[in-house]
């Protein structure tokens, strides 16, 4: 049988996947733009290397209400049909090989809750999983009104001024961009979103702190990518996470998936650094804290905090963070050696330091941290 690669990802625990092949770009979620007239669930646009994208919510247009955004918060860029739009989800996981005959294209949709068939192009039953294969000529519904929602948006910006409001006179196209619903009295209510910030409508609760990761990762995806930057396979992808208030890189070539730690279970006569296992999604990993080896206080591990799933060397583990701030590409000339007056844990695990909204970024050396950062255990018990 014909098997067919996708993109896993996430959204309140559910498993989605779409086809690999029209994903042109992932990256976390930064802050968005929102525009007067635009579909309900459509969040925003975004200046993407100089190319307007509205970015919709997974959750809006599968019919669902609408929860606080976060910074874990992912954006998939799908293609379809010469038209790209973003899709706002919780995590993206990993590209896997799903096989036809695994796939059933005729369900009963009424026992899939808060979805609509024309979203879903199948499920997938893989291993001990169930994938929710998305339709993306569902998800990119009426291309003619996308685009004339980009054009609007394009406007908008250029000349910074309010666009006029809708005349209730609906032609074919702007209908689909401003969705009105007729009343029993034939009324017509207008059930748009508009609303000029971003923090308002999708993370009310925001910090300074979060707000500032939001606005830096919204300015670095609007520079444009010129031919002498484009080589970015010389630059290395890093996640920066927080541990005790500060901020570390991850080799981004390492992650697996980001997550929120569930099913811990912990293990008897084991150090503090080992916190214990996970279950995630079937597959035992164990979960570790770091801290003590960066000469950093440590703190219990709470269920649902943050958990960075790494593959280094085919030891894959666990590490407990407290928050997953961002995802960027940092070349090495803006890496500088870890002085020795440092004081941001053990230099020996660090492989430098970069500057990060205006703070240090300490760029963790994992190989060395697993295998000589004292997190074996070799007692036997």
């Amino acid at each position: 049988m014909e098997s067919k690669p996708y993109l896993i990802f996430s959204l309140h625990d559910v498993q989605y996947g779409i086809d690999v092949n029209l994903v042109k770009e992932i990256f976390l979620l930064p802050e968005l733009t929102p525009i007067a007239e635009a579909p309900i669930d459509i969040m925003g646009i975004l200046n993407l290397h100089g190319r307007v994208l509205p970015i919709m919510h997974l959750d809006l247009r599968l019919g669902n209400s609408l929860q606080e955004c976060r910074l874990s918060d992912s954006v998939i860029i799908v293609e379809w049909e010469g038209l790209q739009i973003g899709a706002i989800v919780d995590s993206v996981h990993e590209v896997k090989n799903i096989d036809s005959k695994l796939i059933e294209t005729e369900i009963d949709y009424g026992r899939i809750r808060d979805t609509h068939p024309v979203f879903i192009a199948g499920v997938a039953k893989v291993d001990t999983d169930i994938i929710i294969l998305l339709n993306p000529e569902g998800l990119i519904r009426q291309p003619d009104a996308i685009e004339d929602l980009i054009e609007a948006a394009k406007k908008e910006q250029k000349h910074t001024s309010k666009i006029d409001s809708p005349s209730l006179k609906l032609s074919q196209k702007n209908s689909a961009i401003v969705e009105y619903e007729l009343l029993e009295d034939n009324r017509i209510s207008e059930i748009t979103r508009i609303t000029s910030n971003f923090y308002i409508s999708c993370c009310p609760n925001a910090t300074p702190t979060e707000k500032a990761v939001f606005r830096q990762r919204a300015d670095s995806l609007r520079q444009a990518i010129t031919e002498e930057d484009s080589g970015v396979t010389e630059k290395i992808p890093i996640a920066v996470v927080g541990l005790n208030g500060e901020y570390f890189g991850i080799d981004l070539n390492v992650v697996r998936e980001f997550t929120n730690v569930r099913n811990l279970t912990p293990i008897p006569c084991c150090p503090n650094h080992i916190v214990g296992n996970m279950n995630l999604r079937g597959e035992i990993v164990t979960l570790v804290d770091i801290r003590n080896t960066l000469n950093l206080s440590i703190a219990p591990i709470k269920t649902c905090s943050k958990a960075v799933v790494i593959d280094v060397n085919e030891v894959v583990a666990g590490l407990s963070v407290e928050e997953v701030f961002d995802v960027m590409y940092l070349h090495p000339s803006d890496m500088t050696t870890v002085s020795i007056a440092a004081n941001s844990g053990s230099n020996t695990y660090l492989k430098g330091t970069a500057s990060y909204s205006e703070k240090m970024l300490s760029i963790l050396d994992l190989p060395k941290i697993l295998t000589k950062g004292g997190l074996a255990v070799d007692e036997e018990i």
